[in-house]
């Protein structure tokens, strides 16, 4: 067998020298590349630029979009299917003032969705109604996420049995009444359904109500409304057409600065479209801010229907009930 030369100032086997030259040149091709980054939205593995494309790629299935950290300036509408909007971090997904359709950063009309930990923020549009989350159609689950700095937080429904759920987020700095014809609010929902908002933060109203709600029935319950930094805001809770459920362990601040300072949780104001017979008001705590000399009524009824009303905890100034 031949023996192997060697070249002394290199130190490397002859033989080997082609791939010596092999590898540099592949390791000084991979230095000069570009980095490439992964794409924001993921669906089961596949990568997409941009939400809609995320979104249509789903067609009329269930699947999970997962979004990296970062700031979105856009929107998707949810035409069918079954759809998780899922942040990999809670938080750290922020969509910010591009609305689908005029109408907001999430347009839902699927068989079902659930928005867990985005953040939505900045929603401004002509008709007053801006907002991260438009449900038009299908069930809606809301957990770990945050509304600031809008027109509207959630807004939307449709006549059938949907079912809202809400949990562990926050509206902050949401509402008006002065910027179109019609008041908007932290979250207005309507179907014939349910709404259930738990362990959620209200505060710092910009106008409207913190809660109204057009269906026949509701639990609200462990959630805080801290209107103390608000400014022309109205009702704490709003049930314009009646309802019946529970209203529990919530705490409640009244700020100095509303529009309507007459009720914090009021029902049938507009019409008793639905029986308001047995819902429970009970186990709440209720203050009004330093200064603020008003005397609102905890709960007011206009449905003359027969509410339970149970013990709740009122500071100074409050009344616990009024018939209108």
């Amino acid at each position: 067998m031949a023996a192997q030369s060697w070249r002394a100032d290199e130190g490397v086997p002859c033989l080997n020298r082609s791939l010596l030259l092999l590898v540099l040149v592949a390791a000084s091709a991979s230095a000069q590349a570009p980095v490439r980054r992964a794409a924001p939205f993921t669906v089961d593995g596949q990568g997409f630029a941009t939400l809609q494309e995320a979104v249509s790629s789903i067609r009329l299935g269930t699947a999970t979009i997962l979004i990296a950290p970062g700031t979105y300036r856009q929107c998707a509408v949810q035409a069918g299917g079954r759809i998780t909007f899922k942040a990999v971090e809670p938080g750290t997904a922020i969509f910010e003032g591009v609305a689908c359709e005029e109408k907001a950063a999430l347009v839902l009309r699927g068989q079902g969705s659930v928005v867990d930990g985005l953040v939505f923020r900045g929603y401004s549009v002509p008709d007053g109604n801006g907002a991260g989350i438009r449900t038009e159609m299908g069930d809606l689950s809301v957990v770990n996420a945050m509304f600031i700095d809008s027109q509207e937080g959630i807004l939307g429904g449709e006549p059938s049995g949907q079912r809202i759920t809400i949990d562990r987020s926050t509206f902050s700095g949401l509402g008006q009444c002065d910027q179109s014809p019609s008041c908007s609010h932290a979250v207005y929902l309507a179907n014939q359904g349910s709404v259930t908002i738990t362990r959620s933060r209200f505060e710092r109203g910009t106008g409207g109500h913190y809660v109204k709600l057009r269906v026949p029935t509701v639990s609200i319950t462990d959630n805080s409304f801290d209107d103390s930094a608000g400014r022309k805001t109205n009702y704490m809770i709003d049930l314009p057409e009646g309802a019946t459920g529970l209203i529990a362990r919530n705490t409640f601040v009244q700020g100095r600065k509303k529009e309507n300072h007459t009720g914090l949780i009021v029902v049938a104001a507009e019409a008793k479209t639905y029986r308001s017979t047995g819902l429970r008001v009970e186990d709440n705590d209720a203050r009004l801010a330093p200064g603020d000399a008003t005397s609102p009524a905890f709960l007011a009824d206009y449905s003359h229907d027969r509410l339970a009303l149970g013990a709740n905890r009122l500071g100074p100034g409050l009344r616990a009930f009024e018939t209108r």
